[in-house]
């Protein structure tokens, strides 16, 4: 309860309670509305300066518009220019390209038929070592083996001039013999074989001292086997004093003959029981043979026969070789200028791919260009820099 003077205030009484909260609430409000007032008055004489700025403001927004109207008309203008020169290059680049294909195409065709002339040739000359290589290979297939030879019983029980031609033919390509050839004096060797000079052609004459022989075959006694050598010597060296004097002929055969024994045994009995009839051959330069002896020498003239063949067709292959050799130089220096005209080429291609680029680069720099950057530099936004700024209230 409060009390004064003029009255008593029951505070416990609902309605003294209410009408101090609403005089409390009007007396807020009254203050309140002072505050507002008094506000309002300062803000309106803050909105005078506020609106000049605002006005200074606009200014510098349509000084800045301008300048980015006047930039945006310089980089068209710049962008033109550009397309212009980006044109003007690209039809020169398409100008040099179609003259560097022309010239490219010219030099390719020329080198291509000059190749191809060339690997005609050379496939001319390959062609001619191919017949000169199979002419060796038939030389060598028409020769027989001296084991291919004395693996044949036949051949060995042959006698005489059937024997010697049999074992001749075997070993012997047909062109490099002539059976029963005649000589300048008018005698007929069993076989002539033709031999490049030195030694010359060399006759092979057979022999056969079947009577001598069967006698010393037959001999019972001393006597009759001193008889029957006596006719072996004589015999033998007849032969040989007639091959010797009617075969070796100065500068048509060669120096020496070759006396074939169609029999081993013969041979051997020669060898083992006569050695100074063979010692006199040797001294009449007639060399005593028997089938197996007489291939050895025939498989050792094969060899001299073969190689003056084969000498013949190297020198032929050895033309053909420098000829060929030549054919590939001039191929060569053919296909080195094709690779300078190629290397100019790539070069020429090269300074055009760097052009290019560079042109690239610039288009591609104008088109991300920052024109925020450009704005910042013009007069306007400098002003607007320099402004001060108004303080806050």
């Amino acid at each position: 309860m409060i009390e004064n003077d003029a009255m008593t205030l029951n505070l416990s009484d609902p309605l003294v309670i209410a009408g101090l909260i609403g005089s409390a609430t009007l007396l807020l409000v009254v203050i309140l509305l002072f505050a507002v007032l008094r506000r309002s008055s300062e803000a309106a004489r803050m909105a005078v300066p506020l609106a000049h700025q605002m006005n200074q403001l606009g200014l510098r927004v349509q000084s800045l518009s301008d300048g980015q109207n006047q930039l945006a008309g310089g980089l068209s203008h710049v962008s033109e220019a550009q397309a212009a020169a980006q044109s003007h290059m690209l039809s020169l680049m398409e100008k040099r390209l179609a003259d560097v294909t022309v010239s490219m195409t010219e030099n390719l065709q020329g080198s291509a038929r000059r190749t191809a002339h060339s690997l005609g040739e050379l496939q001319e000359r390959l062609q001619t070592i191919d017949k000169a290589q199979a002419n060796i290979e038939k030389l060598s297939g028409n020769v027989l083996s001296l084991q291919d030879i004395l693996s044949n019983k036949q051949t060995r029980g042959a006698f005489g001039e059937i024997q010697l031609n049999d074992i001749v033919g075997k070993a012997l390509p047909k062109d490099s013999y002539t059976l029963q050839a005649t000589l300048s004096n008018g005698r007929r060797a069993d076989c002539l074989i033709h031999l490049p000079n030195p030694p010359g052609s060399i006759v092979v004459d057979s022999k056969f001292p079947l009577e001598a022989y069967e006698a010393l075959r037959r001999a019972g006694t001393q006597w009759e086997l001193n008889e029957a050598a006596k006719m072996m010597r004589t015999a033998v060296k007849k032969h040989i004093s007639d091959i010797a004097a009617k075969y070796i002929i100065e500068g048509e055969t060669a120096g020496g003959a070759l006396m074939f024994l169609p029999s081993e045994a013969v041979y051997a009995e020669l060898h083992a029981n006569f050695p100074e009839i063979v010692r006199e051959g040797f001294d009449k330069r007639v060399w005593i043979v028997s089938p197996t002896t007489c291939m050895a020498t025939l498989h050792t003239m094969r060899a001299i026969l073969k190689d003056a063949r084969m000498r013949e067709q190297a020198g032929s292959i050895r033309k053909e070789l420098a000829l060929l050799a030549g054919d590939v130089d001039r191929l060569g220096t053919r296909v080195g200028s094709l690779d300078r005209h190629f290397g100019q080429a790539a070069k020429d291609i090269e300074d055009i791919k760097i052009s290019a680029e560079k042109a690239g680069k610039r288009a591609h720099r104008l088109d991300h260009f920052d024109f925020e950057e450009l704005a910042a530099d013009t007069p306007a936004t400098r002003t607007a820099e320099a402004l001060p700024l108004s303080p806050k209230s």
